[in-house]
């Protein structure tokens, strides 16, 4: 990075935090324009979910190998179940599917913007009276927002059930076994906190994508530049919002 873009950077900083300002503002005119909203959500989740999928099933097996090995150390292989499942939904399962989304959508949501940036659209919406961030990027953050706790949970049953199947090709634990011990420990006040707090990766994943859509100010070359640059935003504030809110659930959570 140059000695402008660091002298810059305050700048860029006050300016994003300004348009994710602007997005809470109008996220509310999003849920009148449901057709909008699904459209997105559609596409988010069709784009999605094929990396979920192997994501899931890849974390499962890694950490049943992973945990296996070392209850296996202690005798207590019968727990692998109830600690796959919490390792999975309260820690890992959330951020994987953050980062699916971040590397997914954030770029999609980067190009997209770009494109109707250069082609000189959301100048039109201006002319027209019409807030660019109210008809374009609402409905796009708020779809996101919907859509990082479906794709969360379906990382997070895939993960579980990919275990059981390791657990079925090299352990010993049945399916009633470990279906019975897999929900042990899953209290509804941890699952749902851990699942939900997903709609803020979803906010900072949407509104970065759109964000740097957005601030292309050249020709198609910075597509690509916007885009990339989403990915690299999102991830970043995916992984900082998951370490503030696992210490605020500590704190509240009973």
């Amino acid at each position: 990075m140059s000695a402008a873009s660091f002298a810059n950077l305050p700048a860029l900083i006050g300016r994003f935090i300004w348009f994710a300002s602007q997005c809470l503002v109008y996220l509310p005119a999003a849920v009148i324009r449901p057709g909008a909203v699904w459209r997105q959500l559609h596409g988010m989740l069709l784009g999605t979910l094929p990396l979920a999928i192997v994501a899931g099933a890849a974390l499962g097996v890694v950490a049943w190998m992973q945990i296996r090995g070392l209850l296996f150390s202690f005798s207590s292989e019968s727990l692998l179940p109830s600690a796959l499942a919490l390792a999975v939904v309260r820690g890992v399962g959330p951020v994987i599917a953050g980062l699916i989304a971040s590397g997914r959508v954030g770029a999609g949501l980067g190009a997209e913007l770009g494109s109707l940036k250069i082609t000189e659209q959301v100048d039109a919406l201006r002319v027209l009276g019409v807030s660019p961030i109210s008809r374009v990027v609402a409905p796009r953050v708020l779809a996101c927002v919907i859509a990082l706790p479906i794709l969360t949970l379906f990382v997070d049953y895939l993960a579980i059930l990919s275990g059981y199947v390791a657990e079925a090709a090299g352990g010993s634990l049945t399916w009633t076994e470990y279906r019975m011990e897999a929900v042990r420990f899953l209290r509804l006040v941890e699952v749902i906190p851990a699942t939900l707090k997903t709609t803020v990766f979803g906010f900072w994943i949407a509104v970065s994508g759109c964000w740097w859509g957005l601030e292309i100010d050249g020709g198609t070359e910075d597509v690509g530049r916007a885009a990339t640059r989403a990915v690299v935003q999102a991830t970043l504030l995916v992984l900082i919002s998951d370490v503030v809110m696992v210490r605020v659930l500590q704190l509240v959570t009973p």
